[in-house]
């Protein structure tokens, strides 16, 4: 399969999972888990709001972090809605909190909904998702809801923001405990937001950083431009690969910073930009990886061509770039949430396979050429002392 069909796949693939920090449900269904029907929300590292008058700045860089509810909504079909309904309710947790979430009767198996034994013991009110207050917090977890009346199809969740005072790792859940809600599907969508805008928590640093390095590279290039023109009749091949290196560096770091300030400034991950900084950074990856190969195969110090082995190389590269482009699409096109997915770890084992492949195959050739050199030095020394012998 080509290159273009694997990377056209895969894109195709990601076109269904693009998410950004603004959460999206489209249709969504509910799992069973334990006792209780679950659709996950999100799941991100969130900064405290920073201390002042945090709403007097309509700026994505106001200070303010909250978690926004807008236009959530829960359908059922026309065939269960002839009765009215438990809760459907949204649950907001720091994960410090979790033991806050579910609870057990007499020291049996732990659930999450109310059964009848826990109402009894005036612990909660059965049908609902039982909750505690927060020993630190009393006013977390945040936890509300809405029913289906009689024949009602559609029931809305009222709008609301959720103030972040704690940094944090902060999850969502809908949650219902009724039985007979079948086929409930959940539309609209969440909004997350840090004081500086709306990358999630462990993104929040790494637009300052790849934007010092995006500077860090235009020195680098303009120095080593510099210094390739002036010597540019004393270059050979490999110099022409290391300048190759360095463009595709400051293409990828540039990418990034853009790919991170646009995801900060909407809410929304540009997928386009996503996928141009992925691939550039895998080539520079795939061809650093071949000019160390090839340096110790001897290329351009004591052999002028790779010979036999340019087929072999070339086939090493080409799978190398397309099992690691494919891991970070995967991981990153579309990606908000600060949990990794599971596809990762299906991905992993073909670039970390060829990865060691490509450090055994440097390392035995490079003692290859070692070995070689070492011979022609003592060659060199024989014929310097015949040569002055006679």
């Amino acid at each position: 399969m080509s290159v273009l069909s694997v990377t056209c796949c895969v894109l195709l693939f990601l076109s269904f999972v693009v998410e950004g920090s603004v959460h999206e449900y489209r249709g969504e269904r509910f799992v069973a888990k334990g006792n209780a029907f679950v659709v996950h929300g999100g799941s991100e590292g969130i900064y405290s709001s920073k201390p002042g008058n945090l709403n007097e700045s309509s700026a994505t860089a106001n200070g303010d972090s909250y978690i926004r509810f807008e236009k959530i909504v829960f359908r059922r079909t026309e065939e269960f809605s002839n009765f009215t309904s438990g809760l459907v309710q949204a649950i907001v947790f720091e994960v410090e909190d979790r033991e806050a979430i579910g609870g057990s009767a007499y020291g049996g198996q732990r659930a999450i909904c109310c059964t009848a034994d826990l109402a009894k013991l005036g612990a909660c009110t059965q049908g609902e998702v039982i909750h505690r207050p927060s020993t630190k917090d009393p006013s977390w977890p945040h936890v509300f809801g809405v029913s289906f009346n009689a024949y009602e199809l559609v029931a809305t969740l009222p709008s609301r923001s959720i103030q972040v005072t704690k940094t944090g790792m902060y999850n969502l859940y809908f949650m219902h405990c009724d039985p007979n809600l079948k086929d409930v599907v959940i539309e609209g969508k969440t909004i997350w937001k840090n004081p500086t805008g709306y990358l999630p928590g462990r993104m929040a640093p790494l637009m300052n950083f790849y934007g010092f390095m995006s500077f860090a590279f235009v020195i680098l290039g303009l120095f080593w431009f510099y210094q390739y023109a002036r010597f540019w009749r004393d270059v050979f091949p490999l110099l022409n690969c290391i300048t190759l290196v360095i463009t595709l560096g400051m293409f990828e770091m540039a990418l990034w910073y853009f790919d991170y300030a646009e995801f900060n400034e909407t809410g929304v991950r540009p997928t386009g930009i996503t996928i141009w900084a992925v691939t550039f950074g895998t080539v520079k990856r795939t061809v650093a990886r071949l000019i160390i190969l090839m340096v110790s195969m001897g290329y351009g110090v004591v052999r002028p061509t790779l010979g036999g082995l340019t087929s072999k190389v070339i086939m090493l590269g080409v799978t190398f770039f397309l099992a690691s482009d494919v891991l970070e699409l995967v991981e990153n096109v579309g990606a908000v949430s600060d949990l990794s997915g599971k596809a990762r770890l299906f991905l992993v084992l073909p670039a970390a396979l060829l990865d060691a492949f490509f450090i055994i195959w440097i390392f035995k050739s490079l003692s290859a050429t070692l070995n070689k050199l070492q011979v022609l030095g003592l060659l060199f020394w024989v014929m310097s002392i015949k040569y002055f012998i006679s």
